[in-house]
């Protein structure tokens, strides 16, 4: 099976993966004929990809899903576990799975527009707070996941490398991490999170059904769930007070939904928001709107 990728992808796999990731790239062809016969499979199509080849497929009894192959490593890995324990609720339903070979079919989510299709946000965000709700599962006794704390030493990590806030707001960046600590201490008892819960990993699975995909999975405080919310799925142009409406909206119905302490759901919002920052500058990606939605949820929990 000859393979076109995309440079763009081909780049990503190396720097994320190294050799590793060029074996892989180089073993793909192969992968992808050994699962099409494994699993009954005619491949379709593949998605925009980033670090996994991910193609749609039809089963030999005519359902649609989805072949998802990556280097196998720890948040793939994650993934399979995760969407296991989901096992449909709230989340695309795994069909099979090989963890050591790095795949996972899953059932194709149709039409699989996302949730940043809807113009309505208010509407947009009750979707995402049911699938949020129906996603917190109870932790097994022993886990595969990181926690929270593990998962946010990120933050730290940037502080070290650049001796202090580095490219962010200096002011905002403390602040960030005495929220952080503060929100740490004080979590209730964790449940299994998500971990990166946006509107483009929302999709439409039916006329009235939305569905998560790409968990992460964390272990942790609920109300971290909120974060990726807040700060994704904003108007590309806005000004700061238009912004401000926008997440006042959702900072109130993300705290009546879930219930969810107000002054946590804006805390979490600001860590989140610098935290999307941290990993936005470690890929060399862009970080400010990420700045800005941190900057205008603490001028919201100032004026509280």
């Amino acid at each position: 099976m000859a393979l076109d990728l995309p440079p763009r992808f081909v780049a990503t796999v190396q720097g994320a993966f190294g050799d590793a990731g060029r074996a892989w790239l180089a073993r793909l062809p192969v992968l992808l004929s050994h699962y099409a016969a494994q699993w009954q499979l005619t491949l379709e199509s593949p998605f925009p990809l980033s670090y996994n080849y991910v193609v749609a497929a039809t089963r030999a009894d005519g359902a649609p899903v989805v072949l998802k192959l990556g280097v196998s490593n720890p948040e793939l890995l994650n993934e399979i576990a995760a969407l296991r324990i989901f096992d449909g609720r709230g989340a695309a339903r795994p069909l099979e799975s090989d963890p050591r070979g790095g795949a996972l079919l899953l059932d194709r989510l149709m039409p699989g527009t996302t949730l940043a299709t809807l113009e309505n946000d208010d509407e947009a965000t009750a979707i995402a707070i049911q699938v949020m709700r129906r996603l917190w599962q109870p932790l097994p006794v022993s886990h595969p996941f990181p926690t929270l704390r593990q998962w946010t030493r990120a933050i730290r990590r940037h502080r070290e490398s650049f001796g202090g806030a580095g490219p962010l707001p200096a002011l905002l960046f403390e602040r960030a991490e005495r929220l952080l600590d503060d929100l740490l201490e004080s979590a209730p008892a964790p449940v299994l999170l998500h971990g990166d819960l946006h509107h483009e990993n929302i999709l439409r699975a039916g006329a009235d059904r939305w569905l998560a995909i790409d968990p992460k999975g964390v272990a942790g405080d609920p109300a971290f769930e909120v974060g990726a919310l807040l700060h994704n799925g904003l108007p590309e142009r806005s000004d700061a007070a238009a912004t401000r409406r926008l997440l006042e909206r959702r900072v109130s119905q993300l705290a009546e939904g879930p219930g969810i302490e107000r002054e946590r759901v804006l805390a979490w919002g600001v860590t989140h928001a610098i935290l999307s920052a941290v990993w936005s500058i470690a890929d060399g990606t862009p970080w400010q709107r990420a700045v800005v939605c941190g900057e205008v949820l603490a001028g919201m929990m100032d004026d509280a």
